[in-house]
C-alpha cells in the first residue's frame, strides 16, 4: 500500500475554507435545507436504547411523509446492531435505509474476527449499511496494513451492503493523518468515509471534511469510482449542515449532493432543520 502525501498544507486548507465559508452564506435556501434533511442518517446510539424506543423512533420516520409532505424523508435510520431487526420489522417509509454501527463501536477495541461477524450478523438481520470505526489502536501505531486488512475483511463479510468507515478525525487531528486514514479506507473498500462517532469530545470539523473530500476527489480521478462522505458528531444547526454541503459542492461538485454520496450523521439536526424550513418550533423526532 503506497499512500501519496496530502497535496496541500494546513495553511492552504485554511485559505480554501475561508472562501468556502463566504460562499456558504448564500446556500441557505429552502432547497438546500430540504437537501440537508434528506441526507440525514437519523441516529440513536444510546446505552438506554430499547426495543420500545427503537420502535417509536422508527414510527416517527414512518409518519413523517404524511406530516410534512413538502420535505423528503431522512436517508437512513442508524442504530445498534441488536436493534436492526426491530427497525426492519417496523420501518414502512419507502427509500429509508437501515444503517447499523458494528465492529466494536465506538472504540473498535476488539478482535477483527468479532468485528466481521458482528457486521455480517447486522446485515443478516436487515441492515443495508454498516458503520465501523477505523482501528485507531493500530493506526496510531503506524500499522496501516492491519487497518487495511480489517476494513477489507468487513467489506467482504457484508457483501453488497454499503460500508462507512469512521476515521475519528478529531483524534487524528493532523491533516496528513486524516489524509492517510481516508486513503487507506477508500483503498480497502469503504463506500463512505465518515468523520466521527460523536462519542468523543472531538467531533466533525470543516478542516477534516475538506481533507476527506479531497481524498475522495483524488480517488475518483484515479479510478473513476465515486465514494461518499459523511460528517458526523456535533452537527446540530442548519448553518453547520449547510457549511458541509458547501464543502462537498466546492470540492466534489453537485454530483455528490444527494443521499447516495453524502450523509450527515445527526439526531438533533432534523428538528432544527424542520423548524427553520417551517419557521416555527418543531419537535417531530
Amino acid at each position: 500500500m503506497n499512500i501519496p502525501p496530502a497535496p496541500f498544507s494546513h495553511a492552504q486548507v485554511r485559505e480554501e475554507l475561508k472562501l468556502i465559508r463566504q460562499k456558504a452564506q448564500a446556500q441557505k435556501t429552502p432547497g438546500n435545507l430540504k437537501l440537508a434533511f434528506s441526507c440525514i442518517d437519523l441516529t440513536t446510539l444510546n446505552p438506554t436504547d430499547t426495543i420500545t424506543r427503537a420502535t417509536g423512533f422508527t414510527q416517527k420516520v414512518n409518519e413523517f411523509a404524511k406530516a410534512y409532505p413538502e420535505v423528503p424523508n431522512v436517508a437512513a435510520i442508524c442504530i445498534y446492531p441488536n436493534l436492526v431487526s426491530t427497525v426492519r420489522e417496523t420501518l414502512a417509509a419507502p427509500d429509508v435505509k437501515i444503517a447499523s454501527v458494528a465492529g466494536g463501536f465506538p472504540s473498535s477495541m476488539t478482535f477483527a474476527e468479532l468485528k466481521t461477524e458482528e457486521a455480517r450478523l447486522a446485515v443478516a438481520n436487515g441492515a443495508e449499511e454498516i458503520d465501523i470505526v477505523l482501528p485507531l489502536w493500530a493506526f496510531l501505531d503506524g500499522n496501516l496494513h492491519y487497518c487495511f486488512d480489517e476494513i477489507a475483511a468487513v467489506k467482504k463479510a457484508i457483501g453488497k451492503a454499503h460500508l462507512k468507515v469512521i476515521l475519528e478525525s478529531g483524534v487524528l487531528g493532523d491533516i496528513e493523518r486524516i489524509w492517510q486514514a481516508s486513503f487507506l479506507s477508500l483503498e480497502a473498500g469503504a463506500d463512505f468515509i465518515k468523520t466521527s462517532t460523536g462519542k468523543l469530545p472531538q467531533a466533525a470539523t470543516p478542516e477534516a471534511a475538506y481533507t476527506m473530500c479531497r481524498a475522495i476527489e483524488w480517488w475518483y480521478n484515479k479510478t473513476g469510482e465515486k465514494r461518499g462522505f459523511k460528517p458526523a458528531g456535533g452537527i446540530s444547526t442548519p448553518d453547520e449542515a449547510l457549511l458541509y454541503i458547501s464543502i462537498v459542492k466546492e470540492v466534489l461538485g453537485d454530483e455528490w449532493l444527494n443521499n447516495r454520496l453524502f450523509r450527515i450523521g445527526a439526531s438533533r439536526l432534523a428538528n432544527n432543520l424542520l423548524s427553520v424550513i417551517y419557521k416555527k418550533g418543531i419537535t417531530h423526532f
